[in-house]
């Protein structure tokens, strides 16, 4: 990694993430050494992208934003194909 690319915190609720046989990676982060606010990214099996558009003031609001559209919306969400989403 050059010294020119951006080096990121991630979260301790970053990772992994089980639900109806759907696995995916969960990634909260924010630029190192900063107090800016998180950034919430969702990968799916094939390794598809889904980002909020908005960020979040902690790290918990994000993993809370995460855990709301499963509920609503299902894991499969993630699945269907790259997506932007409203905060």
């Amino acid at each position: 990694m050059s010294e020119n690319e951006p080096q990121f915190e991630y979260s301790e609720f970053s990772g992994e993430f089980v639900d109806d046989d759907v696995t995916v990676i969960l990634r909260i982060y924010r630029p190192a050494g900063t107090n800016l606010d998180w950034t919430l990214e969702v990968f799916d099996e094939e390794g598809n992208t889904t980002v909020w558009n908005d960020t979040f003031d902690t790290d918990r609001e994000a993993f809370e934003e995460f855990l709301a559209t499963v509920q609503r919306d299902g894991i499969r969400t993630f699945v269907e194909g790259p997506l932007q989403r409203l905060h």
